[in-house]
């Protein structure tokens, strides 16, 4: 099917709503190309970090974060996970020795 005769998505005003249309209909019918990936957060964030950077990294940070229309907090995090996320994988591989 090609663009042209895609349908757009309706207005849906309410969860359940959404949810009965996502039940009933065929998504390659519609107009999907607006989407963007969204990262749910579901973890309770209990600890706090406060540290010093230089003001032209946050500025940085938050031009990113802007572009990515993020809190500039949660790009920091999100950050954090992945550099831990290499770092245990590089520990991995190396322990694989």
């Amino acid at each position: 099917m090609n663009k042209a005769d895609l349908k757009p998505l309706p207005k849906l005003t309410s969860d359940d709503e959404a949810e009965r249309f996502v039940e009933t209909s065929d998504l390659t019918h519609y107009d999907l190309s607006g989407f963007k990936p969204v990262r749910f957060e579901f973890e309770r964030k209990s600890a706090q970090l406060n540290m010093r950077v230089p003001a032209s990294l946050l500025t940085e940070v938050k031009r990113q974060a802007a572009a990515r229309n993020i809190p500039y907090t949660r790009l920091i995090r999100e950050m954090l996970e992945e550099g831990l996320r290499r770092v245990k994988k590089t520990n991995r591989d190396d322990a694989k020795d």
